[in-house]
């Protein structure tokens, strides 16, 4: 997967924090993503630490942002769907509903079916789409919130996975997400126009 910089993005100020409140809404709103057949195959990190943060910054291209936000989230994907977790989750969902549903235990065996034919690094890949899946409601809930959001893949992955223990958990990390308040001081951006491609350019109508 191409990891792309962020590199003369929007500037943080780090003297301000995002409330906590703010925080649990944009946190609820990933962990609440729809994801498919329901796996909710990745997890999402939120660090605060500074000096772990300052190990991120490092193998990060030292993008400023990542120290400077108030709140950092690392999506991290299932390095594999196992039987194990599709069971999991299957089962998590006949106790919340408090019922057995035939059909959803045909699906479920064809699901296992599925991951156990496409291999591990398929299986990653398929859960690495997921996670882009919440990443895509975090931007909405940050942008509901007023709270400055900028998705970052331009950082070594097996870095920060190691910073953050990622393997020892069968994760890995796909994308992370700065949160904060932007700094309009020296933010050269903050007063130009968003650049979009046209509708016309942009959206096709099949009727």
């Amino acid at each position: 997967m191409e990891r792309v910089s962020n590199v003369g993005q929007r500037p943080y100020d780090p003297s301000r924090t995002v409330s906590d409140e703010k925080i649990e809404r944009i946190l609820e709103a990933v962990r609440l993503t729809p994801t498919s057949s329901g796996l909710q195959p990745f997890e999402l990190l939120v660090v605060t630490n500074a000096e772990v943060r300052e190990k991120i910054k490092a193998v990060s291209w030292n993008q400023q942002q990542v120290t400077d936000c108030s709140h950092l989230l690392v999506f991290a994907a299932w390095d594999d769907i196992t039987a194990e977790r599709v069971n999991m989750m299957f089962d998590l969902t006949n106790e919340v509903r408090g019922t057995v549903n035939e059909g959803w235990e045909n699906y479920r065996q064809m699901l296992l079916g599925i991951v156990a034919g496409r291999g591990k690094e398929a299986n990653y890949q398929a859960a690495a789409r997921q996670a882009y899946i919440g990443l895509g409601s975090a931007l909405i809930a940050a942008a509901f919130e007023e709270v400055d959001a900028t998705p970052m893949e331009g950082f070594d992955p097996a870095a920060i996975d190691e910073i953050l223990g990622l393997a020892a958990r069968n994760l890995r990390s796909v994308v992370i997400l700065p949160l904060g308040h932007r700094a309009t001081e020296g933010d050269w951006l903050v007063n130009l126009k968003k650049v979009r491609r046209s509708r016309e350019n942009f959206i096709t109508e099949i009727k």
